[in-house]
């Protein structure tokens, strides 16, 4: 392969695993739109993101297995078409119902383009720039959620929400054409029999965890009947799949790889990592859009100077990990980074100015700087080259999940803190608290100088005040949320102790690029 066709497919593939990542959070800010549009309510608009969670948690670990038994050119390629195809029928979808079925769809398509991606990114290095490989394709992992609800909030804004899935057109296109002359099809084993029943065990068990966690804080966890029916089927299915799969002889997941301590290590801080990503992205806008006042546009823009920082300090730690540098040490730099990023937020207030936001948001883009890089390479340090796509497809779901957990706990832990802190103001208004007596006799007055009587202005004073209460409560259980994450940080920093020098160190053996 010619240095040319290398970079253009290094180009195709990082950009289509781009456009697969952006669309795990471009509808977030488009959910108000499409719920009008299509006369849905919000709860049944909200099946548009969980739908495609749960189709992209179930195919990544499956990747694998589907390119080595289809051709991994075919199915990539396949893939990148019915991702396209999806997207248009998404932007043309004519009621809720049939938006989430293809979204479901789109995501299926999208599972190959992140892990076949990351393969073939490390495979058109040599060993000895293996670090490199894992910095350009850090870059695509960090920007994709990143600039998704920058993107759609802009989209959304100045023209309509299909819109927001018709852009994966012409990158779909461009990206099949592109890999239809460029992608190579490695050596592959011979195709095995089909795992249909771990198939099936890992659609019931990772689908069912997924609808639990995305939808159970919306109906309020375990007095929902199917909440409780489907965490009971995810318990058995996801226990009988690991059983399963570690006593039969051709897997759909070879579990036997985690036995690599790297890959398992790897797997849980990529996890931790995973929560991090998404349940900042998830955060950060809602704080500056509900609370702050911010518009959509202007809360992506709060993100942008740390997507360019994030850039160039993604290119650093490559070369760091190419000279020598220990990755457990960049590692913990990383979760340095990430506790301080969420200790701060944790500590800002409705004056804090954007500044302040923007400079915190920079600590996030460092630590996600320093993280993806060394755990890409950690995961797959200790494995063969045949293991390395399966390695790569158990990291990649690991950060998905962590994301899907993240946001499950931030939302149920807002919503029971909300409660907390409601309760801890109201009790400060009393009839013998000064500065609660003044603070209703300064409203009251304003409303009696708008026109008002003593009793509608009084009633004006005390809605206004519960406004206040909602709004501090609210903003205040975000902030909790913050700090809940960084503990989370805190607490997994000693799985470091145990990555063994020989994990850290050892070199990955990739099959040559030269086809």
């Amino acid at each position: 392969m010619t240095p040319l066709k290398r970079q253009l497919l290094l180009i195709t593939v990082i950009a289509a695993a781009i456009m697969e990542l952006i669309d795990t959070s471009i509808v977030n800010v488009a959910l108000n739109y499409m719920s009008g549009n299509l006369g849905a309510t919000l709860e049944d608009t909200s099946w548009v993101i969980t739908s495609y969670a749960i189709a992209n948690v179930i195919i990544i670990p499956m990747t694998s297995f589907l390119a080595n038994n289809l051709g991994r050119r075919n199915y990539y390629i396949g893939s990148i078409i019915l991702f396209t195809v999806c997207s248009f029928m998404c932007g043309n979808a004519t009621n809720i119902w049939e938006l989430v079925g293809f979204r479901f769809l789109q995501g299926l398509g999208g599972g190959a383009l992140l892990s076949v991606s990351a393969t073939v990114v490390y495979e058109l290095f040599p060993k000895e720039k293996q670090n490199v490989a894992s910095a350009l394709f850090g870059i695509g992992i960090f920007i994709g959620p990143t600039i998704g609800p920058t993107l759609g909030g802009y989209i959304t804004e100045n023209y309509s929400w299909p819109w927001i899935f018709y852009i994966n057109i012409p990158i779909g296109i461009t990206a099949a054409v592109s890999c239809l002359f460029l992608l190579y099809e490695p050596i592959r084993q011979k195709a095995r029999k089909i795992d249909w029943v771990g198939i099936m065990l890992l659609i019931v068990g990772i689908g069912s965890l997924q609808v639990v966690l995305e939808r159970g804080q919306t109906d309020d966890w375990f007095s929902a009947g199917y909440i409780t029916f489907l965490t009971v089927l995810a318990i058995l299915a996801l226990t009988a799949f690991i059983i399963w799969e570690l006593h039969i002889k051709n897997p759909v997941v070879n579990l036997h790889i985690l036995r690599f301590r790297s890959l398992s290590i790897a797997a849980v801080l990529t996890f931790i990592t995973g929560m991090g990503m998404y349940t900042s992205i998830y955060l950060t806008p809602v704080v500056a859009q509900r609370i702050l006042g911010f518009t959509p546009t202007q809360s992506g823009l709060l993100l942008l100077p740390g997507s360019i920082v994030a850039v160039i300090a993604l290119i650093v730690t490559g070369k760091l990990l190419q000279k020598g540098v220990s990755p457990a040490l960049i590692v913990l730099f990383g979760f340095l980074c990430f506790i301080y990023f969420n200790w701060s937020m944790s500590r800002i207030n409705l004056e804090t100015p954007a500044f302040n936001i923007t400079l915190n948001l920079i600590f996030r883009a460092i630590g996600m700087a320093l993280l993806t890089v060394p755990l890409g390479t950690l995961a797959v340090s200790s494995l063969e080259a045949k293991d390395m796509p399966q390695g790569t497809a158990l990291n990649n779901m690991m950060r998905q999940l962590g994301g899907s957990f993240g946001i499950s706990i931030i939302n149920t832990y807002v919503a029971r803190r909300i409660a907390s802190h409601r309760m801890d103001l109201i009790t400060h208004i009393t009839n013998d608290n000064p500065i609660s007596i003044a603070r209703v006799s300064a409203y009251t007055h304003l409303f009696q100088q708008k026109g008002f009587g003593l009793l509608d202005a009084k009633q004006k004073a005390m809605q206004l005040i519960e406004l206040v209460v909602v709004k501090q409560s609210s903003f205040s259980s975000y902030l909790d949320g913050y700090f809940l994450i960084g503990f989370f940080f805190a607490i997994v920093l000693p799985l470091l102790l145990f990555v063994t020098k020989r994990d850290k160190t050892k070199a990955v053996v990739v099959p040559s690029s030269d086809h």
